[in-house]
């Protein structure tokens, strides 16, 4: 099967999470589109739905879905995204597409949280894939410098600007054994609005497309 493929089945395969009538939280990226047509295609009744990006807003309310500004929602049962990366307890690299901040904030206040993804995203270190970190423009070259001393190789993305008006960083050469301490330290430097690590709020289940077939993975209890 392509990778395509895997995608469109996991995607296909959350389906079964979604609760009818519920508000439903929808990320960013290829494979969350595909979980958008198939709700459409399979006429999922929604009350409403939260979008990660403008994006995401757009495909949304193009196949009839309504979308609500988060501020008006008072609660999120569920949270369907896809990943980057992610490892075996649930941790995630995202922000591929540039919508990490949104993502993160949907992903914050949703109740549960289930990744999507191809076999492909399975990893046992986080790090092989850049991790993107969204900062504000005048601290682009402080930024960069602290995360070299980190270890990374920082690379201006150019020719991108988020929803949130911000520049981002694609930080190469991380080898990430201890994701949430990353994650928190990061998010300490002056300028960086967020960074692409989602191991503080990892996944609860991951839906994996593989040429076997999807398989469900459920974060252990901590």
């Amino acid at each position: 099967m392509t990778q395509d493929k895997l995608k469109q089945a996991a995607a296909r395969a959350a389906l079964q999470e979604v609760a009818a009538d519920c508000i439903l939280g929808v990320g960013t990226g290829s494979t969350a589109d595909y979980f958008v047509d198939a709700l459409a295609e399979r006429g999922v009744r929604l009350a409403g739905t939260v979008a990660s990006s403008e994006r995401t807003a757009q495909r949304l309310a193009a196949r009839g879905f309504t979308v609500l500004d988060l501020n008006d929602v008072a609660s999120l049962p569920l949270y369907v995204d896809g990943a980057d990366e992610i490892d075996g307890n649930l941790a995630m690299i995202k922000g591929g597409g540039g919508a990490l901040t949104r993502e993160k904030i949907v992903a914050a206040v949703a109740e549960r949280f289930v990744c999507v993804a191809d076999a492909s995203k399975r990893v046992a270190t986080l790090g092989r894939f850049p991790l993107p970190v969204e900062v504000i423009p005048m601290a682009r070259a402080h930024v960069a410098r602290r995360l070299t001393d980190l270890g990374g190789r920082p690379v201006f993305r150019e020719n991108f600007v988020t929803d949130n008006g911000n520049v981002i960083l694609d930080v190469h050469g991380l080898a990430i054994g201890a994701p949430e301490a990353l994650e928190a330290e990061i998010d300490g430097i002056a300028g960086v609005v967020t960074n692409g690590l989602f191991a503080r709020r990892a996944a609860d289940v991951l839906l994996l497309g593989t040429p076997e077939g999807v398989r469900r993975f459920e974060r252990a209890a901590r």
